[in-house]
């Protein structure tokens, strides 16, 4: 099972409302299980260079299962695998991404934002993700 378009509707939604009402112009995308462009939205005059880390918090949140800061835990200066922030075209390993799971944990999908600072990115993620949950 994938995310269906009405689930990824949802989660866009959702994850724009929470960005309005923070005041940050927001890029959101998500993506199915195989980390496929299932929907995506560029508010206005959210920053062009978004998109790809939008995209890419998505990715990693996807390839990894786990939020995409749970990541840099692996790859950071000292961890077990330095570098593995290289890998799969480049992953971005700070907060903004997480991965839509079904009931019995398997991954659906993904939401990644960007636009604001981090953790405003991590807030209006959360928001979208609770949508999918909400389903």
């Amino acid at each position: 099972m994938t995310i269906s378009i009405a689930q990824a509707q949802a989660v866009i939604e959702a994850a724009q409302a929470r960005a309005t009402a923070l005041g940050v112009p927001a890029v959101i995308s998500v993506i199915d299980g195989g980390c496929h462009l299932k929907a995506f939205q560029r508010m206005d005059a959210a920053p062009l260079g978004s998109i790809d880390i939008a995209l890419g918090k998505a990715r990693t949140a996807a390839l990894f299962a786990c939020n995409s800061e749970d990541v840099w835990e692996y790859c950071k200066p000292g961890a077990p695998a330095p570098g593995l922030e290289l890998s799969n075209g480049g992953l971005m390993t700070f907060a903004g991404g997480m991965s839509l799971k079904s009931g019995d944990g398997a991954v659906q999908g993904a939401i990644g934002v960007s636009g604001g600072a981090v953790t405003q990115d991590q807030e209006i993620a959360r928001a979208g993700a609770a949508a999918f949950s909400a389903r």
